[in-house]
């Protein structure tokens, strides 16, 4: 074991943390991060490797959620679009300006005037504030962004603007500003025993397996954040909670095909013609992602996996647009699928699609916050929610949160933000 490791545990160990943070995912690093730089002492503790779960898994996108416009989803959108600026700013090295081209074809169940009307909105909702504006287009105008797109019963479309990142990129950069902060951040550490004093004030007592060495250290805190996305629920079991399970899982699988197969330039926003789903072709270098389906989560997060039918899907909604492509499961380089951690709170009784992405804070004076949903673009925003739910229960007075003007671990020219 190395010595940096050795001595993380024996941090762990010594002394009483203010926070401590279950879950290396995109939510509990930033919330690490957020704590550590108010001056916090902070615990960060991942059973697997940091983004080892939904945040590895994902679109790969930073965007205002276009989609979440038609379940009227309002004010999401607006959180998400603000972040997305925030997240252009603070982390130019890692998430970048991306302009999708959307087609509209003859029936489509959102027609060409529709989707300008949603795309003012989305402009406006981001205070007119995104990399640029939303552009109607003719269908001679979208064949001049993407060429390969099918020609039969196009009637135009419209382009505009988004974000693109690396998520494991983003989540082990916001690790690594959590422990530049002064934050112990130890991977491969499981919480495996967890005692909620049995009445506010006092320490809740854990117990952490370290998966490297085998040893299991005693740690205390002040006060512990659940972040453990779709692993919430088993954690807050840990901790004595019972009732309704507070995470509502959605799978969603996503496909890596050689690019040239596809012949996209960019990336493109599609209504599946399998289910009129919004899904995406978005560029990843000498690849093109496909991507997402949604359905419940029918296995826990550890045995999630593509199955032929995801894989089907996928394929089959890509071809119907881009038509020289006719791809099969040959074609197929990598395929990953996750548990989006929906809170089970703003669940509608239809389904996973029509569920909010917001997110669901819950606290238990005895000193337990546990957060459920969200969505990787916001998660600086809910890293800074969640912090302050906690902050009660460590019972010192701090700061306000930092990480809005603070550039990311990485960022080259910190200076000039």
């Amino acid at each position: 074991m190395t010595a940096p490791r050795t001595a993380a545990l024996a941090r762990l160990a010594a002394e009483p943390v203010d926070l401590l943070v279950i879950g290396g995912g995109i939510t509990g690093a930033g919330t690490a991060r957020d704590a550590a730089l108010r001056g916090l002492s902070v615990a960060l503790v991942e059973r697997d490797d940091f983004a080892a779960g939904t945040s590895s898994r994902s679109s790969r996108l930073v965007h205002g959620g276009v989609r979440y416009l038609e379940h009227g989803h309002l004010g999401l959108v607006f959180e998400a679009s603000r972040e997305r600026r925030t997240l252009l700013r603070t982390a130019p090295h890692l998430v970048r300006p991306l302009r999708f081209t959307w087609p509209v074809y003859r029936g489509a169940r959102v027609p060409r005037w529709k989707l300008v009307a949603g795309l003012a909105l989305y402009d406006a909702l981001a205070l007119w504030g995104n990399v640029a504006r939303h552009r109607p287009l003719a269908a001679a105008g979208v064949l001049a962004h993407e060429p390969a797109l099918a020609t039969e019963g196009l009637v135009g479309g419209a382009t505009y603007w988004d974000a693109a990142t690396d998520d494991a990129r983003l989540t082990l950069a916001t690790a690594l500003d959590a422990a530049a902060a002064g934050a112990c951040v130890l991977n491969h550490a499981q919480v495996c025993a967890m005692t909620l004093p049995p009445a506010p004030g006092g320490e809740t007592r854990l117990r952490v397996h370290d998966r490297v060495g085998g040893d299991v250290v005693e740690v205390r805190a002040r006060a512990v954040v659940n972040a453990a996305g779709p692993w919430g629920d088993a954690v807050r079991r840990l901790a004595g909670g019972g009732g309704a399970d507070a995470v509502l899982g959605a799978k969603g699988v996503h496909l890596a095909v050689p690019a040239h197969r596809v012949g996209n330039r960019g990336a493109v926003t599609l209504l599946s013609q399998v289910d009129g789903r919004v899904m995406f072709v978005l560029p990843a270098g000498a690849f093109t992602i496909i991507g997402t389906t949604e359905t419940p989560a029918e296995r826990g997060p550890d045995e999630v996996r593509a199955t032929e039918a995801d894989v089907e899907y996928l394929l089959r909604s890509a071809d119907a647009f881009f038509p020289g492509a006719r791809l099969t499961r040959d074609d197929v380089v990598s395929a990953w699928a996750g548990i989006r951690p929906l809170a089970a709170r703003h669940g509608d009784g239809r389904g996973t699609a029509s569920a909010s992405r917001e997110h669901a804070i819950e606290r238990d004076p005895r000193g337990l916050v546990s957060v459920s949903g969200g969505k990787l673009t916001t998660y600086r925003a809910m890293a800074a929610q969640v912090f302050d739910a906690a902050a009660p229960l460590v019972r010192r007075t701090v700061a306000p949160s930092a990480t809005a003007a603070r550039p990311l671990s990485g960022t080259a020219a910190p200076e000039a933000l």
